[in-house]
């Protein structure tokens, strides 16, 4: 009785699979839209501690990187996953480490995108834990299911996918990157960087870089256009006020003179605050954002670089 009992659980829950599998490939053409939000939900709850770099949480973070990197078919770059480093802040020795996976190009196997997001967020402070939601959950979900795009979606250009490590702490793990290649940086061709992405009551998604590169401009104008959110090229140099280019991951790119592009929103109330919570993404924005960001790099890859 209990083994017919095991054999009808295991049947319920391969049809549940294949149920979901089949309603997700039925609404999404380039990844499944609740895979990413549940990957959201996830590494935003209390159970990864706020990702602070060099924590128990910032540990977990990683083995599940690591895992959906494996589950996804991506490869290392290099003998493995990941990249260890060490760096001082305010005289405190931190231990770090970026995640980097690989799908080779089909067409330009020796030149490179790199599409990164952050994983590290605030951790706890007083008893509080900054869960970082859209700061950077959102970034690195999308990680996921580029991921899981290029399974049925090859790019003709070599793609290195990066989640890197101490962003918030001075964008550490982009600067040791970029310093410390796997790969030549001449073969890096464009770096395409998601850093809070999971909500905006204007329903408007921000674009940096496009007026450093005439091809990326191309790109990003002549995108297909989403009727449910705005792409906005804006807070670039022209934007003395209010100028991106120095805020996140980036910017260490660009110091060596490659192109980038910046995906993001504007501050909110929940920036760097505890309240920065799964509650507060907005799921139809968060997943139209993400499609805009593949739709945008579809048109990079069949560009000559």
């Amino acid at each position: 009785m209990k083994i017919k009992l095991i054999a009808l659980c295991f049947l319920c829950h391969f049809i549940c699979i294949n149920v979901n599998s089949q309603i997700c490939e039925k609404e999404a053409s380039f990844f499944c839209e609740e895979s990413m939000l549940k990957h959201l939900k996830s590494l935003s709850s209390d159970a990864f501690e706020g990702r602070r770099t060099g924590t128990r949480g910032a540990l977990k973070t990683r083995k599940y990187i690591i895992n959906q990197f494996h589950s996804l078919n991506v490869q290392p770059l290099g003998k493995g996953y990941e990249q260890p480093f060490l760096f001082v802040k305010k005289q405190k020795e931190y231990k770090a480490v970026n995640i980097l996976g690989l799908i080779e190009g089909t067409k330009n196997p020796d030149e490179y995108i790199v599409i990164s997001a952050h994983y590290d967020h605030e951790g706890i402070k007083k008893g509080a834990i900054y869960n970082g939601a859209d700061d950077n959950a959102s970034g690195l979900s999308a990680l996921f299911s580029f991921g899981e795009y290029f399974k049925n979606n090859p790019p003709k250009y070599s793609v290195i996918l990066a989640a890197f490590d101490g962003e918030e702490l001075g964008l550490q793990g982009s600067k040791y990157f970029v310093k410390n290649p796997i790969i030549p940086l001449k073969n890096i061709k464009v770096n395409i960087n998601m850093d809070m992405i999971g909500r905006s009551e204007k329903n408007e998604l921000y674009v940096v870089g496009t007026e450093r590169n005439k091809k990326l401009k191309h790109a990003v104008s002549y995108y297909q256009h989403s009727k449910k959110i705005k792409l906005i090229e804006g807070h670039n140099d022209s934007d003395a006020l209010e100028n991106w280019t120095y805020s996140s991951d980036h910017v260490n790119f660009y110091k060596k003179g490659i192109p980038f592009l910046y995906f993001g929103v504007e501050d909110h109330n929940d920036y760097h605050e505890p309240t920065d919570d799964y509650e507060n993404i907005h799921p139809e924005f968060y997943v139209e954002a993400v499609k805009v960001i593949v739709s945008v790099f579809e048109k990079i890859d069949n560009l000559r670089l």
